[in-house]
C-alpha cells in the first residue's frame, strides 16, 4: 500500500496517523502510540513514540524526538531517534540528526551533522591520537 517508504519499519508499530498530500499544518504533534506518516507539508514539531515516515512527497520543517524515522521526501530541522533513521534515495535533509543507527541510500543529499552513539553507554571512548610518541630520556640527579 504506501511503497517503499516505510515497508521495513511499518510492522513495528500500528498506523494510526497519517497527513495526506494536500495537506498543510503548522504545530505541535506528539503522538500518542503509533506510526505517524507525513506525505504532505508540516512545519512544527514532531514527538512520536515509534516511527516517522516521510512520504516522497512529504515535506516537513520541524524539531522532531521519535523512536525510528524513515526519510523519504524533505525533512528541515533537527532529528533526534533513539534507534535508527533511514535516509531513503531521493531525500534531502538538512539539519542535525543524532540517532543509534543509520542508513542513507545512494541519492541522498544530507546536510547537517550526525551523532551517533549507544544512548545507555556513558564512558568516553579511548582517545585514538596517533601521533608518534616522544622518547623521553630518564633524568638523573645527584645530591652532594
Amino acid at each position: 500500500m504506501f511503497g517503499k517508504e516505510g515497508e521495513s519499519m511499518i510492522g513495528e508499530g500500528k498506523m494510526n496517523s497519517i497527513i495526506g498530500k494536500g495537506c498543510k499544518i503548522n504545530g505541535t504533534i506528539d503522538v500518542q502510540d503509533g506510526t505517524l506518516r507525513i506525505d504532505g507539508e508540516f512545519e512544527g514539531t514532531v514527538t512520536c513514540p515509534d516511527t516517522l515516515i516521510v512520504g516522497k512527497d512529504g515535506r516537513v520543517k520541524a524539531e522532531i524526538k521519535v523512536k525510528n524515522a524513515v526519510i523519504g521526501g524533505v525533512l528541515l530541522g533537527n532529528i533526534d531517534a533513539k534507534e535508527k533513521i533511514e535516509l531513503q534515495a531521493g531525500s534531502r535533509v538538512e539539519g542535525d540528526i543524532k540517532t543509534r543507527r543509520l542508513v542513507i541510500d545512494e541519492g541522498v543529499f544530507f546536510e547537517g551533522a550526525c551523532k551517533m552513539s549507544p544512548e545507555l553507554k556513558k564512558e568516553s571512548p579511548p582517545s585514538l591520537d596517533m601521533r608518534p610518541q616522544e622518547k623521553k630520556e630518564p633524568v638523573h640527579t645527584t645530591s652532594k
